[in-house]
């Protein structure tokens, strides 16, 4: 039941070699091998969100915009960053869409997106998992953990490239400070409800978006409704157009309910809108009260069942929905989601943003979710939360026994076991669907975990463990495992409970957060000798020994991997000797003994041939080359690491073809031959840019 680096949970970690210059644990796999593809050009970043097919009007502030982009034209001063500001609804998204779009040949290097999520319930997005976002897509497979490092690499990558960077729904300027690309080619433009002064000191130019004049809101609500209808109530027309003060939600949500009520008087909405117009000097600041009234009209006129889902969606703390979620949370098929969600984007509560994804406006959210507070009781509510976190948790067991399937896995519980089939077939395609569901499991976790469902929460961390083993969310893990620990406790669940341990010490070992992962791996030491779980006990002592090693104590790792071997052996686990074998090849190593270290990866490597691990064999062989050049048989060791080169060249494994290529360079420096080291070691450096920037930068 433990972890590992490379596709299961039951290997250790290791990641020096003779010359001491290596840093930073490696773990090891179990009895699966993480799958790297080769290397392919990724395409240009083009992120933007769709321009609303009833976009309105703003030329003059289109031409605007045109105008503090020349204006920022300074080669001298730092990508050109703009603020766009206004109340809610007024359109500040669409705007900026439009505008990039128009302006996508200025930045051939890609258009990137994101949604701070400055106003939704479950606060604003954490810059670190922009920054991973923005990385990965530009190309570095492996960012690094922690926002420093991850925001000095952004600044190295962009800092030749010409990208326009959209930062959705901001809401402070500490949010934006870590998201500033280098170099000048970049453009930022952020859009927020507030006005965020404090970017003035970033060199920020500023525009206010204000509400659309009374012609244009005429223009956008004569879409919804018709020419012929409008000019049937022209007076009672524009009543409604200054009563939704040019909010362009608020104007499209009043098309949407007199497009559902052909017979209905326009000024039957007009009067709905405007009980007394005290009301509207509120609109000055942010538009709510009319959106409110707005979104309450829409509403009282939806289906019934497309109102169920409206509210059932409201309770949800996921930041976008897809059909099988809205079909889980209602308990319903497919199909009967699909119609009433088709319901709810024609009558603009719903926007539709991308291939079977949708989303709220921040403020129809908050309508959504009044809306179930007053109509379902508690029960209700909780109990399609429940459906909701049931449905995801069996979807990422499924995407974890695709990816992982020698892994083992914990039993399930669900308290609504759900009919509806997972949204993937194969393994690449479950692995994209928990990369984009990341936070969606996350924020189902934190609720989870609130709520007191804590096998639940445990089971879904232990369920993500592919999503943190192929793509290295560091802060997700280290925090899903603190929770998920915390919930096997609360459950009396001991076995979950070691499971998180081991998991989590993993994590925290591969982000380099090496005394934290041995204080882990001691707890589940302790665990496993009170349940007479000896595999688990092997697998804390082989972490420890990894730890130790990776500070330089290399008795305490000896002692530490002899203690492993020995549990396993008695139980009969090879592979897991194999893997502590190879452990003690480093030490011996990094002790300057060849001798000692050449039988140990031997061993080794036989081993895992015979268990079928070609990952880990592989690893040995490397090692093997490396100590028997380090030797002095260096025709021999060159050979084998060549060998192994070629290996993870094959199987995409990024990382170890940079400490093979660091190896193959160390042995040429010490044979004298400094071009030939020079060129291995800055084709090692450039493959740890991606996987590793620490050794990247080391190597420099």
């Amino acid at each position: 039941m433990g972890a590992t680096e490379d596709g299961g949970r039951d290997g250790g970690v290791g990641n020096s070699i003779a010359s001491g210059t290596f840093s930073g644990p490696v773990v090891q796999a179990r009895d699966v091998h993480v799958h790297m593809p080769a290397k392919v050009p990724l395409p240009v970043p083009r992120q933007l969100l769709p321009v609303p097919h009833h976009f309105t009007d703003r030329a003059d502030e289109l031409a605007e915009l045109d105008g503090l982009l020349t204006s920022a034209d300074d080669p001298e001063a730092g990508p050109p960053l703009i603020v766009v500001n206004g109340p809610a609804g007024i359109g500040k998204t669409a705007l900026v869409s439009r505008w990039l779009r128009t302006r996508e040949a200025a930045f051939p290097d890609g258009q990137l997106y994101a949604d701070l999520y400055g106003h939704a319930a479950e606060g604003p997005a954490d810059p670190a998992e922009v920054l991973g976002q923005f990385l990965r897509a530009l190309g570095v497979a492996a960012p690094p953990a922690g926002l420093a490092e991850q925001a000095s690499l952004w600044r190295t990558v962009t800092a030749r490239l010409r990208v326009a960077v959209m930062l959705d729904s901001a809401f402070t300027a500490a949010q934006i400070r870590p998201l500033l690309p280098g170099g000048s080619g970049a453009l930022v433009v952020v859009t927020s409800r507030r006005r965020l002064t404090g970017l003035r000191l970033d060199g920020a130019a500023f525009f206010r978006l204000a509400a659309l004049d009374p012609a244009a809101g005429l223009e956008l609500l004569t879409r919804g409704v018709g020419a012929e209808r409008v000019a049937g109530e022209r007076t009672a027309v524009e009543q409604v157009v200054e009563l939704c003060a040019g909010v362009p939600l608020a104007v499209c949500l009043a098309a949407a309910r007199l497009a559902a009520r052909p017979r209905q008087p326009i000024a039957a909405l007009a009067d709905s809108l405007a009980p007394d117009a005290d009301r509207l000097a509120a609109l000055e600041v942010e538009g709510e009260i009319t959106v409110s009234k707005a979104l309450d009209a829409s509403y009282a006129v939806l289906d019934p069942r497309a109102a169920r889902l409206y509210r059932t969606l409201g309770t949800l703390p996921v930041p976008t929905f897809d059909t099988r979620t809205a079909a889980a949370g209602c308990a319903e098929s497919e199909q009967w989601a699909e119609r009433r969600l088709d319901e709810l984007i024609e009558a603009n509560l719903v926007e539709d943003i991308g291939p079977d994804t949708f989303r709220f406006h921040d403020l129809v959210r908050v309508h959504a979710r009044s809306c179930a507070e007053i109509h379902d009781g508690e029960d209700a509510r909780t109990e399609a939360l429940r459906r909701v976190a049931d449905w995801y948790l069996r979807t990422t067991t499924a995407a974890e026994q695709l990816i992982t399937p020698a892994q083992f896995t914990l039993p399930r519980a669900y308290a609504h076991p759900s009919p509806l089939p997972a949204p993937f077939t194969a393994e690449k395609g479950a692995l994209d669907w928990l990369d984009a569901h990341r936070h969606h499991l996350m924020a189902l976790l934190r609720t989870a975990a609130g709520r007191g469902w804590h096998a639940t929460a445990w089971q879904l961390v232990d369920a993500m463990w592919p999503l943190f083993l192929r793509l290295r969310y560091y802060d997700l893990w280290a925090e899903a495992h603190t929770i998920g620990l915390a919930a096997a406790r609360a459950d009396g669940h001991a076995e979950a409970e070691r499971q998180m341990l081991n998991s989590g010490a993993i994590g925290l070992s591969a982000a380099g957060r090496v005394e934290e992962a041995a204080d882990w791996y001691t707890r589940s030491l302790e665990a496993a000798r009170a349940a007479g779980d000896v595999r688990d006990e092997g697998q804390a002592q082989l972490g420890l020994g990894s730890c130790r090693m990776a500070a330089g104590r290399l008795e305490e790792a000896v002692r530490h991997l002899d203690l492993a071997v020995r549990v396993w052996e008695e139980c009969g686990y090879r592979r897991g000797v194999a893997l502590a074998g190879i452990l003690l090849g480093e030490t011996a190593l990094r002790r300057g003994d060849p001798g000692t270290a050449i039988p140990l990866f031997e061993e080794a490597r036989r081993i895992l041939i015979e268990v079928a691990d070609p990952h880990d064999a592989t690893r040995a062989l490397a090692f093997l080359g490396r100590a028997h050049a380090q030797g002095g048989e260096h025709a021999l060791g060159t050979g084998e690491l060549t060998e192994a080169l070629e290996a993870f060249r094959a199987s995409g494994a990024l990382h170890w073809q940079a400490r093979t290529l660091e190896m193959l360079g160390r042995g040429a420096q010490e044979q004298g031959a400094d071009t030939q080291a020079r060129g291995y070691l800055a084709e090692a450096r450039s493959r740890y840019e991606v996987t590793s920037p620490a050794d990247a930068r080391r190597l420099e």
